[in-house]
Formats: C-alpha cells, structure tokens, sequence
C-alpha cells in the first residue's frame, strides 16, 4: 500500500512537491486534466468543526471529481464529544479512510496527533496557526493570472492570520518573491513564522518584511487582505476596529500599486477590510483565486494519497 502523506503545515512540503502541486492545480484550473480519476477507490473523509464555504465545498468536489467516495462529519458527529481521544479517533477513523481533510480551527498538534499513523493521510484545512491549503491555492492563482510564481510581488494588507501565516512561508520558497506585511499593532505574523521564511528566503532570494502601518506602499503585483474577524476566533480588545480601520483597502490603496490586482481568500465584509469598489472592481480577481481552492484542492489529495502524476 502506498504510504499516506500529510500536509498540516506548508513547510512538510518539500521544495519540489510544492511546485509539483502549484503546477497541477495550475493545470487543473486550465482544464487540461478534467476527467482524470486518480483516486478511484478511495474514501476521503470531511470533519469540519467550523463554518467552511470554500475550502469544504473545494475538498469535497475535488475528491468526488477524482473518482473517491466521501463522508463528511460535522462539529456534533464523532466521540471525541463525549470523551473519546485523539489518537483513538485517528485509530479507528484510519482503518477505514484513505484521507481525511480536517478543519478543527484549534492548534495544529491536534492535527498532528491524527497524523500519528500511517495509513490515513491528514489534510489541515485550517488550524488557528495555520492554512495551508489556501496558500496553495493562492500560488496557483499567481501561477495561472502571471504564468509564474517567481518573482511576484505581494502586499498584505490586514491581521497576521492563519491566512498571512501560510502565504508567508508558501512564498518565501519561490526565488525572487516579495511579500510586505501591514498589519495593525499587535496584530502581525508571529516571529516563528518570520523566521521560518527568513531560513526559506536565504535560499530563494525572497523578501518578507513587516510593518505596522501603510505608510510608503511599496510597488507590488497584488494587493492582499482577508476579512478582519478571522473564523472561529474573536479579538479580546473592545476598540479592535479602531486599530483596524486604517488598513482597509480601498481605491487610494490600489492607486498607491498601480499595475497590482486584487485577491482576498473570502469571505469578505465589503466596508470593513475593503470596499466594494474594489472588491467587485476590474482588478480583483478575488472569485477566480476562489474557485482555484477547487483545483489545488484536488493536487493536495492526490499528493497526500501518492498519486500525483509525475
């Protein structure tokens, strides 16, 4: 039996899976591999904790478009709510499926624990430190609108979410990339994360830097942010919006980037992390980056089952 991989963090993507993924989600999107049924026989499994539009739907089309079989389990479904572990969850659920794509919106160790075997791989579909599999449908976004992730220079504009944080370590791997962090006071990408980028851009030639204002916007490719109330968590000051409010995108943020298009992971709050000109402007490219989580999402399973063509 082939042996399952896991995918809980973008960095347990080595530098060559992670192209191999980029560019057949990239190939998925332009429908040169429709019809491909790759994971025939196999069952994929949905546990969802929390609220998912996107990455629930993507996972699940993408499993069902490849040949495989689903369940899906929702927050009330398995045990674990009456006391059942972890691990004996993760034991008995790996008897009997192939994959299993989990969005807890809890720390990654627990999601770690369910990987602590062999024969289910373990799919992160968001931990609160992290979503990987939405930067990899951001690369193959880059990929498919710039026919290159290489050198793409990207602002991000909004919290140092699980969003920021994956993006972070996703593109510090690609030589030449850039990516500005402005985030809000006490609100940026952890120092971990940081440094993990830093180790990836002494590598690749890639810039990460963060500040904590919008003031001197650098000359970018893309302008970035995600919704300000980031699923499954709140903010423990009162008077957050008002820390928030000048890191909103509007059109005097894109006319400072001239030549950049606009992405968001969505949902988005048209008034509050951007507008809706800008949002439902020409630049953006919001709902194609969207639809693109149902084509990484199929690349993600076929690497994690061991069946990505070569």
């Amino acid at each position: 039996m082939t042996e399952r991989r896991h995918l809980i963090s973008i960095d347990d993507l080595g530098s060559d899976d992670l192209r191999a993924v980029v560019e057949r989600g990239a190939r998925f999107a332009a429908g040169a591999a429709d019809g491909e049924r790759t994971l025939a026989g196999l069952v994929v499994g949905t546990l969802f904790r929390k609220t998912s539009t996107r990455t629930r739907t993507a996972f699940t089309a993408g499993a069902l478009r490849l040949g495989a079989n689903t369940i899906a389990y929702g927050p009330d479904d398995l045990q674990e709510n009456t006391g059942e572990s972890t691990e004996d969850t993760a034991a008995v659920l790996s008897s009997m499926l192939d994959l299993l794509v989990a969005r807890t919106a809890g720390p990654e160790a627990e999601l770690r624990a369910f990987a602590d075997q062999k024969r289910m791989a373990v799919v992160n579909a968001m931990s609160a430190e992290e979503h990987p599999t939405q930067a990899l449908a951001d690369l193959t976004t880059l990929q498919r609108h710039f026919g290159r992730v290489e050198g793409i220079r990207v602002l991000y504009v909004g919290e140092g979410n699980n969003t920021a944080t994956a993006l972070t370590l996703a593109l510090s791997r690609f030589a030449g990339t850039e990516l500005h962090l402005r985030t809000p006071p006490g609100y940026g990408v952890g120092e971990d994360f940081l440094r993990r980028a830093a180790v990836h851009g002494a590598r690749t030639g890639a810039l990460v830097e963060q500040r904590h204002d919008m003031a001197e916007l650098p000359e970018v490719d893309v302008v970035y942010t995600t919704r300000w109330q980031t699923t499954g968590t709140s903010k423990p000051d009162p008077d957050w919006r008002s820390v928030f409010a000048p890191f909103q995108v509007d059109d005097a943020v894109m006319a400072a980037c001239p030549g950049a298009v606009f992405m968001h992971d969505l949902p988005a709050h048209r008034g509050e992390e951007v507008t809706a000109a800008v949002l439902d402007g020409p630049l953006s490219i919001a709902f194609t980056q969207a639809e693109n989580k149902h084509h990484s999402a199929r690349a993600v399973l076929e690497w994690c089952a061991g069946r990505l063509p070569a």
